[in-house]
């Protein structure tokens, strides 16, 4: 890119480069791209949300320093932490840390990680940069010097305090480079500044375009480094002059040192808010004379606090700013967060409360991690600390639930009554009254029954039977209008090793003889009724195994016209219902022996048994 090129389109978000990835900020959002342990790239967008505070003191100069001053500690501190979480993978011992700071206290490791780093973060920065250029001058060097103090009205004093301020910074950046973790996190800087150069030079945003872009970038920080230094040394000097805080006023050396110290860190505020008015100000122009008061800073960055990105963490740069972009510009786009690790307890209940705004039954959630974590649900009470690669994999089924599909689809299976049941959009997924239906059959079955299970669907109630008559010497027939439905039916009587004869056709088309019992789970819902059902039943669920007629009873109508050919004398006929159908399915069977009706898992009036 050449220097002289001017920029085309001009841009307000800024960023910060954070463990293996980039955070940039807009007027209304911020995004954190990062790329986790298997190779993603992880973007957390959320909407900015200041106080009523926070927007009053905006409009207030110099009041608003302080305000982003501490804002942004906050904010960049937490950032940096939830993208260490996104990166970093408990090993053993820490998973048994975190484990027990779970369990006793309700927190993860990692919250009392940024608790601590925050607090440490302030107490170094106060000591480098507040104590230890005091110590240098008042301790060190006004002793062994005293003329320092007075020549010239005491400049010199404060001259070596302000360059002994800037080469510790100078140091501390230095040293820090010796440490990989920091390297790549210069290196993701650069990346930072090479997308907003490609951006505002208008070039596409490919990795081999911005690539090319200027890793330097004078609305960084780091360019108003020099400025920021002088503003403080400048005001610092005029307010200790000011107030007399010398040698005259306080003879006792240790005692001054403390004076002075103590109207530094009382005076931060006001600092942090007139340097960030002298930036405001200065940021508006872009002459020759600003350029002299940013070209330390640009320097700094040049030798120091950037590097050359490789492309993939370009990618993860372009990633953040298209993000903030697109959240800008359109207000309905909604955030997305990190896929990390946690306490158990405090994930499952923000699951589930994702779950109730979306209409989902709570219960989803439990399902979902006591598989996932292959542990009981009433285990998910006990605490531990869920690895982001635990998380992962639970976020994907939330969304994939989030979007409407049934929670068994999406696993692929189900458990009835002991086995496990292969499920697809081909079948209905067996509720677990169902079990009460097949334990009814298996109760009621004799040595050497023939039995019949119409509408098999995922042919579950008939391989129930065919697994717990086995030393009854039954013999089990499944029937079902789809052909979809007898292939799924099939995979799954051979899965668990039932033997089974299915046949495919309308009722009892194609089924021939008699036999002993006849279960029958067929469809029930009114057709007026179906669109106004679960979503995930309605939109996923075969309509062919849910469409009971106008009535609901279309289905029970054909058994009560049809059954008697296909019953032997004393035969029984055992059905589920809709709730409410049980006495109107009863009505349709004058001609009976006996019945009874059965109440389901909820006392509800759900199944009946005919004698005929």
């Amino acid at each position: 890119m050449k220097k002289d090129k001017k920029k085309k389109c001009g841009t307000y978000i800024g960023g910060q480069a954070v463990m293996e990835g980039v955070m940039m900020r807009g007027k209304t959002c911020m995004a954190c791209a990062v790329r986790d342990p298997d190779g993603n790239i992880q973007v957390e967008a959320k909407r900015l949300n200041p106080s009523a505070f926070a927007k009053k003191a905006s409009k207030i100069p110099f009041l608003r320093g302080t305000v982003n001053l501490f804002s942004s500690l906050v904010s960049g501190m937490k950032v940096l932490m939830r993208s260490a979480a996104v990166y970093g993978e408990d090993d053993e011992e820490g998973g048994k840390v975190s484990g027990w700071l779970a369990e006793k206290f309700k927190v993860s490791a990692m919250d009392i990680i940024t608790t601590v780093s925050m607090i440490l973060g302030v107490i170094l920065a106060v000591g480098l940069f507040i104590v230890l250029p005091r110590v240098i001058t008042d301790v060190w060097l006004i002793p062994a010097f005293p003329v320092l103090e007075t020549a010239h009205g005491g400049v010199w004093k404060h001259v070596i305090w302000g360059g002994a301020k800037f080469l510790i910074f100078l140091i501390y950046l230095a040293a820090i480079l010796l440490l990989k973790d920091i390297r790549r996190l210069y290196k993701y800087h650069g990346a930072e500044h090479k997308t907003i150069n490609a951006y505002e030079y208008g070039m596409e945003l490919t990795p081999s375009n911005v690539k090319k872009a200027s890793r330097i970038h004078d609305r960084c920080g780091t360019s108003f480094l020099f400025i920021v230094v002088l503003i403080n040394v400048l005001v610092l000097s005029l307010v200790i002059w000011a107030t007399g805080i010398n040698e005259a006023a306080i003879p006792n050396g240790f005692l001054r040192f403390l004076a002075q110290l103590g109207v530094e860190i009382v005076l931060l505020p006001v600092l942090a808010g007139v340097s960030y008015e002298a930036l405001k100000l200065l940021a508006r122009f872009d002459n020759w004379f600003v350029k002299i008061f940013k070209a330390p800073g640009m320097l700094l960055q040049k030798t120091l606090t950037t590097r050359e990105p490789d492309e993939d963490m370009i990618e993860v740069a372009i990633a953040a700013f298209e993000k903030v972009l697109e959240m800008d510009a359109d207000p309905t786009v909604p955030e997305t967060s990190f896929v990390t690790g946690g306490v158990l307890s405090k994930l499952l209940n923000e699951t589930k409360e994702r779950f109730k705004k979306a209409g989902i039954d709570e219960s989803d959630a439990e399902w979902i991690y006591s598989i996932v974590l292959q542990i009981k649900r009433s285990d998910l009470e006990k605490d531990r600390i869920v690895r982001p690669s635990e998380s992962k994999k639970i976020e994907e089924i939330v969304l994939k639930r989030l979007s409407g599909r049934p929670l068994w689809y999406i696993f692929g299976d189900t458990e009835f009554y002991g086995l496990k049941i292969k499920v697809d959009e081909r079948v209905l997924i067996p509720r677990p009254e169902t079990e009460l239906l097949a334990e009814a059959v298996i109760k009621s079955a004799e040595k050497g029954d023939k039995i019949l299970d119409l509408c098999t669907g995922s042919g579950c109630i008939a391989i129930a039977v065919a697994k717990k008559c086995a030393d009854l010497g039954v013999t089990v027939t499944a029937s079902d209008i789809s052909d979809a439905a007898i292939m799924l039916a099939r995979e799954n009587a051979e899965a668990n090793k039932a033997e089974i004869n299915f046949a495919v056709g309308d009722m009892f088309r194609n089924v021939h003889g008699k036999f002993n019992i006849i279960v029958c789970n067929p469809p029930y819902i009114k057709s007026g009724e179906i669109p106004h059902i679960q979503r995930e039943v309605h939109e996923y669920e075969p309509r062919v195994a849910l469409d009971g007629g106008e009535d609901g009873l279309d289905f029970y109508r054909r058994l009560s016209e049809e059954v008697r050919h296909h019953l032997v004398k004393g035969g029984m006929l055992i059905m589920e219902c809709g709730e409410g159908q049980t006495e109107a399915v009863l009505a349709l069977f004058k001609k009976r022996d006996y019945a009874m009706v059965m109440k389901d898992l909820s006392g509800v009036d759900r199944f009946v048994k005919i004698v005929i």
